[in-house]
């Protein structure tokens, strides 16, 4: 099967996690009237087990396509946050946080090129999928005792054709 993107709505990706974006928070005035700050746009999940949140940047290149999609991941101790440092869209698959993955459990998301993602833990996903040029995300995840990654395959044929964002 083919994946098609959807566009990324907070409603969409609901089940999987948190939409970053500014679009819909209320704005506070702060700094002396400098600075417009966003509160709490996600929450972090990350203290199980003797966790705590560390903050990193990824280095993307772009995944060639089309893609066969024949694994995914997870982090079972706390979430993981994905906020783009440049405005370019990328692609994010996910799916619930079932034992075994089959290709109709997927769901492809595009994002606008200003929004982020929180996914929540054990949520499946693939590795990031930029699809221009190299870019570069803040992630905030988990650090601590514990292994935080799973993979599994998918079951079945799932491609992620080639992208033109919009």
């Amino acid at each position: 099967m083919i994946l098609v993107p959807k566009a990324l709505t907070a409603r969409a990706f609901a089940p999987y996690g948190q939409v970053v974006e500014t679009a819909n928070a209320k704005p506070v005035s702060i700094n002396r009237g400098l600075t417009t700050r966003y509160h709490e746009l996600f929450t972090i999940d990350v203290s199980s087990r003797g966790g705590y949140p560390i903050g990193n940047i990824f280095r993307t290149a772009p995944l060639p396509l089309p893609h066969r999609v024949t694994t995914m991941e997870r982090h079972p101790l706390g979430s993981q946050a994905f906020v783009p440092l440049q405005a370019k869209p990328f692609l994010v698959l996910v799916a619930g946080s079932g034992d075994s993955l089959r290709a109709e459990d997927l769901e492809l998301f595009l994002t606008n090129g200003e929004q982020g993602i929180n996914l929540y833990r054990n949520t499946w996903h693939h590795f990031n999928i930029v699809i221009e040029s190299v870019q570069e995300f803040l992630v905030v995840d988990r650090g601590g005792p514990g292994e935080n990654l799973e993979e599994t395959g998918v079951a079945g044929e799932a491609w992620i054709e080639r992208i033109k964002p919009a």
